[in-house]
C-alpha cells in the first residue's frame, strides 16, 4: 500500500528522478533549491523594508541580494569563500538599514558544515553567529541550527560512501576468492590428470614396446604384453571416471560404481605391473603395516607412481629400481630409488609432475625430496604424517 505522500500527483516523477541521482547530487540540487528560496525570502523581506513600510528596496539592495544568491551556486567549489562574501553582503545591507533576513548566509554556513572539516566549519559558525547577531539579522540559535543540518548531512553522506566502498571491496574480495578457487581447482585437475594419464600411458608404452620386440620371436609373450596393455588401459579409464565423478560432485546419482582412490595397499600391484612391463623393480615394506588417513594413503601411492613413471620415461634402462614403504610411529615414508648406469638419462623431464607432487605432499603436511644420486641414479623420497593435517 502506498504512503500518503506517494499518492500526490507528480510524486512518481520526483521519485524516479531521485533514484537516478547519487546522494551527493541530491544534496547539491537541494542546496540550489534553497538558494533560489533564499533569494525570494531576502527580496520579500527587503520589499517590506522592516521599519519603513511602503518604501520599496533600492536597486543597490536588490543587486546585492541577487549577488548573494548567485554566490550560493559556488557553494561546493569554495564554501568558505562564498560564506565570507555573503557575510560581507549581509553586513553591508544591515549597515544600509535594509534589514536583510540572513537566509543566504545561513545556507552558505550549512554548505561549509557539509563540505569542510569540523576544524574549519566550527570557526566559520562562530564568525557567522557573531556577524548575524551584531547586525541584528538573526539570533545565535538560528546559525547553530543551520550548521547542525549541514554537519548531519556530511555525516550521512560519508556513511553512505563508506557503505558503498565496503560493498565494492567485498565484491573485489569475492572475485579474488573465485579466481583463487578456480586456479586451485585447475591445479588439482592438472595434478590428477598427470598422475593418471602420464603413468598409464607410460606403462602401456612399455608394454607395446615389449610386445613389438617379442612379436616375431615369441608371439605368446607379445600377446601377453598386449593383454597387460589392455588391462592397464581399462584401469586408466576407470580411474578417469572416478576423478570426473569427484569433480562433478553429487548430482543425485550414485557414483559408487567408480573405483575408490588408490591406497598403499595397491602398491604391490602397481610394482608388479611395472615389473611385468620389463622394469627391474623390487618392493620393500618395513614396519608394522597400519592404515593412515585417506589423503596420506593417496599421496604415498602417487609418490611411488610418479617415481616409477619417471624411471620408465627418463632413466633409459636402469640396473635396478627399489621401492620402499616404511611405517613409523608418527610418520609414513615412501621412496623410489633408481640405480642407473653411467650415461643413463635419470632426469625428470620438465618437472611438471614433481611440481604437482610437491604441492600434494605439502598439502598433506609432509616433505618431498627429489635429488640425483652419486651413482648416476635418482631418489624420490617423501615423509608424510600418519594422520592428515587439518
Amino acid at each position: 500500500m502506498k504512503a500518503h505522500w506517494e499518492r500526490i500527483p507528480g510524486w512518481g516523477v520526483v521519485g524516479a528522478i531521485r533514484h537516478r541521482l547519487t546522494p551527493a547530487r541530491q544534496v547539491m540540487l537541494a542546496y540550489l533549491a534553497l538558494a533560489g528560496a533564499a533569494i525570494g525570502i531576502e527580496i520579500g523581506l527587503l520589499s517590506d523594508s522592516l521599519g519603513a513600510p511602503g518604501v520599496p528596496p533600492t536597486a543597490f539592495t536588490l543587486i546585492l541580494t541577487m549577488a548573494a544568491g548567485l554566490l550560493l551556486l559556488f557553494h561546493r567549489r569554495a564554501p568558505l569563500t562564498v560564506l565570507a562574501f555573503v557575510l560581507v553582503i549581509e553586513g553591508v545591507l544591515a549597515a544600509a538599514g535594509s534589514y536583510p533576513g540572513g537566509a543566504p548566509a545561513l545556507i552558505a554556513l550549512g554548505a561549509v558544515a557539509l563540505y569542510e572539516e569540523r576544524r574549519r566549519s566550527v570557526p566559520a559558525l562562530v564568525v557567522t553567529a557573531i556577524v548575524l547577531q551584531v547586525g541584528s539579522i538573526s539570533a545565535i540559535p538560528v546559525p547553530v541550527l543551520a550548521w547542525a543540518v549541514g554537519a548531519y548531512a556530511q555525516t550521512r553522506l560519508r556513511y553512505v560512501a563508506a557503505l558503498a566502498e565496503r560493498a565494492h571491496q567485498l565484491e573485489r574480495e569475492r572475485e579474488q576468492r573465485d579466481v583463487i578457487a578456480a586456479q586451485a581447482e585447475r591445479t588439482g585437475i592438472a595434478r590428477e590428470l598427470h598422475d593418471i594419464v602420464a603413468h598409464s600411458v607410460t606403462v602401456m608404452l612399455l608394454g607395446v614396446r615389449g610386445a613389438r620386440d617379442a612379436l616375431r620371436s615369441d608371439p605368446d609373450q607379445a600377446e601377453e604384453a598386449l593383454r597387460r596393455v589392455e588391462k592397464s588401459g581399462e584401469e586408466s579409464i576407470e580411474e578417469l571416471r572416478r576423478m570426473l565423478s569427484v569433480l562433478r560432485g553429487p548430482a543425485g546419482g550414485d557414483d559408487t560404481q567408480f573405483a575408490p582412490a588408490p591406497t598403499l595397499a595397491q602398491v604391490p600391484e602397481l610394482v608388479e605391473r611395472h615389473r611385468e612391463a620389463g622394469m627391474p623393480v623390487t618392493l620393500t615394506i618395513a614396519g608394522e603395516t597400519r592404515s593412515a588417513g585417506a589423503g596420506v594413503e593417496l599421496t604415498g601411492y602417487r609418490v611411488i607412481q610418479e617415481g616409477l613413471t619417471n624411471v620408465a620415461r627418463h632413466a633409459g634402462r636402469p640396473d635396478r629400481v627399489e621401492v620402499a614403504v616404511t611405517y613409523c610411529e608418527e610418520c609414513l615414508e615412501v621412496a623410489v630409488t633408481n640405480r642407473g648406469r653411467p650415461g643413463a638419462a635419470t632426469g625428470v623431464g620438465t618437472g611438471t609432475g614433481l611440481r604437482g607432487l610437491r604441492e600434494r605432499v605439502t598439502a598433506a603436511g609432509g616433505e618431498l625430496t627429489a635429488e640425483p644420486l652419486p651413482d648416476h641414479g635418482f631418489l624420490l623420497f617423501a615423509r608424510l604424517p600418519r594422520n592428515e593435517t587439518p
